[in-house]
């Protein structure tokens, strides 16, 4: 179970470094011109984050997060906090989603965004992460 556990944590911080590094790289990518050397460079970096890392990443946090609830039993379902917790964990999935999406946009060349917006929604998968933290550590509920 032990190794469960640190294989879990492991796989949450590389999901949240490619989810708060993601944005960063489209904040600097908007800024470029399209179809410019600095263009296609951001597109195979967002790309290989998204789908070499991030999203394996993702999947892996899945993985062993309901292996240890399920396999395990370690989840009480009955404690608020466990709600609140897996709330916010399909609420980051679909922040994962989103950047997906707004990958896209910038293969295709197709990125309506400022850089403005980019920076503004960096700061999400972190705010949830803390939500996310204080759900498991304090369980305030």
């Amino acid at each position: 179970m032990e190794w469960v556990k640190a294989l879990h944590v492991i796989s949450v911080l590389a999901w949240m470094a490619g989810l708060m590094y993601l944005p960063r790289l489209f904040v600097y990518h908007a800024d470029v011109p399209v179809g410019s050397d600095q263009s296609e460079t951001f597109k195979i970096m967002e790309r290989r984050l998204y789908r070499g890392i991030t999203t394996p990443a993702m999947i892996a946090t899945w993985v062993f997060g309901l292996w240890l609830a399920f396999g395990y039993g370690l989840v009480d379902f009955s404690q608020g906090w466990m709600w609140l917790k897996a709330l916010m964990v399909i609420l980051l999935s679909g922040v994962h989603g989103f950047f997906g999406s707004l990958l896209r946009k910038f293969q295709t060349d197709s990125n309506t965004h400022t850089s403005r917006f980019f920076r503004q929604i960096n700061e999400i998968p972190f705010v949830i992460a803390i939500v996310i933290v204080v759900a498991v550590i304090v369980r305030p509920f």
